[in-house]
């Protein structure tokens, strides 16, 4: 996902570490992409969206209940990594793209 790998490219240049990306848990949830930096795990939900075109805030699209799978798989892949001593933040990678798919603009954003 084009969405994903700009997210990516812009928290690896901000000094992130990528941890992993799309992890699954089977019936409970799926976490796009996971980074690092020092004892801090980041964890973001990209939402992409057509340049010029009307659309809620992405941040809207994240429901309670998408959070709550989010926390609920974060917990499995906390336990997976061994990452018990990690503080553990949510964010939106918002980006917006062109029709033929070229990125507009990437923004990360608490939630």
């Amino acid at each position: 996902n084009e969405a994903e790998d700009a997210v990516i490219r812009l928290m690896t240049r901000q000094g992130y570490r990528f941890l992993v990306r799309n992890f699954t848990v089977h019936n409970m949830g799926e976490l796009d992409v996971v980074m690092m930096k020092g004892q801090e795990l980041y964890v973001v939900e990209v939402k992409s969206r057509l340049e010029g075109t009307a659309y809620a805030d992405p941040l809207r699209s994240i429901t309670p209940k998408k959070r709550m799978r989010m926390l609920n798989t974060t917990k499995v892949l906390i336990s997976k990594y061994n990452l018990f001593d990690m503080n553990v933040h949510f964010l939106a990678g918002c980006v917006t793209h062109r029709r033929d798919g070229m990125i507009q603009n990437v923004e990360i954003v608490p939630f």
